[in-house]
């Protein structure tokens, strides 16, 4: 493990071989965070893959986290109990975050103690982030100790060592309609919750970094921040690559979109699709870059996407030196 300070989310086969190659050239701290949408045991939107054939084709080179793995994180309600036994043989840290289905704090926190005793007895190597993001249940930094309290208490000493990483709020969340940041920033929460990190021995690590300043993330890290994440931002970036390259021919990439529907939860009720037609491409596009009909269509122009992919990592990894 490379201690990465950014995790990014593998948004398409192009930003997975951008960040691996920018990672050899330049031996960056990052990482991967595949949500269960993105890469599961039986397939995902990213490329199609599985969970075993994303870790074999990353071969070691770039460490992988489970991103909010757990219940009502897939396609299809379940517990995630299938998806965790996959990632335990193929993945590096998981990422438990039962508070979607299970706000109340016991019940989050006994989930919770459950799953990380049921993997490390299949993988003691296995590491774990606990907690989770503003956007599915708001945590204070007494809330953050009172859980990682508990899970001290519960789990043996072993166990608890491998809690690797604590989710840590600031107030600010992520609207992909928008393509921006959401919420207020609170430096005091976000001080004292990396406090909180270190009190317990943990490293903290922020969620919904895309669409910040370099000044914004700078001044995180300053403050202790150890990590954070960064995702749609990467697969917008890829999105507007095509967009640029069609012009004024982005009929049939819209209706490829449009089909997918995957931009209805982004946008309110008296969004007009006929009318922003690149909007929702902007939104939503980046969903259906391994769709077959996308394929045909889009065109060759992988290299311009990696460059300026890893112009993006250049620009973020430089905020740190």
């Amino acid at each position: 493990m490379n201690d990465a300070k950014f995790y990014i989310g593998p948004m398409s086969k192009n930003v997975v071989d951008s960040v691996i190659e920018f990672v050899e050239e330049t031996g960056s701290k990052i990482g991967f965070i595949p949500s269960r949408r993105q890469v599961e045991f039986d397939g995902g939107y990213v490329n199609n893959w599985t969970t075993k054939e994303f870790s074999e084709y990353v071969n070691g080179r770039v460490p992988i986290e489970r991103d909010h793995g757990g219940p009502g994180q897939g396609y299809k309600y379940d517990e995630g109990l299938r998806s965790f036994m996959i990632d335990v043989y193929y993945l590096d840290i998981i990422h438990i975050d039962p508070w979607k289905v299970y706000p109340k704090h016991e019940d989050g926190l006994e989930f919770t103690v459950d799953s990380i005793k049921k993997l490390y007895d299949m993988n003691s190597k296995m590491l774990f982030e606990v907690g989770t993001e503003e956007s599915i249940r708001g945590f204070s930094s007494l809330d953050l100790e009172r859980l990682l309290a508990g899970l001290e208490a519960a789990l043996s000493p072993e166990m608890f060592s491998n809690i690797k990483y604590a989710v840590v709020q600031s107030g600010v969340g992520l609207d992909l309609g928008k393509r921006a940041n959401t919420g207020k920033f609170d430096p005091s929460k976000l001080s004292n919750m990396i406090e909180t990190c270190k009190k317990f021995g943990i490293l903290s690590k922020e969620h919904n970094g895309d669409y910040l300043t370099n000044e914004q993330i700078k001044m995180r890290f300053q403050r202790g921040l150890d990590s954070i994440n960064i995702a749609p931002q990467f697969g917008q970036i890829e999105t507007n690559c095509y967009l640029d390259a069609m012009g004024d021919e982005i009929e049939n990439f819209y209706r490829i979109c449009y089909n997918s529907r995957r931009w209805e939860k982004w946008v309110s009720g008296d969004f007009i699709p006929m009318d922003n037609k690149r909007e929702l491409i902007e939104i939503c596009g980046h969903y259906v870059l391994s769709n077959k009909e996308f394929l045909e269509i889009a065109p060759p122009i992988d290299g311009e996407i990696r460059e300026k992919i890893k112009l993006k990592l250049k620009d973020l990894c430089g905020i740190i030196k």
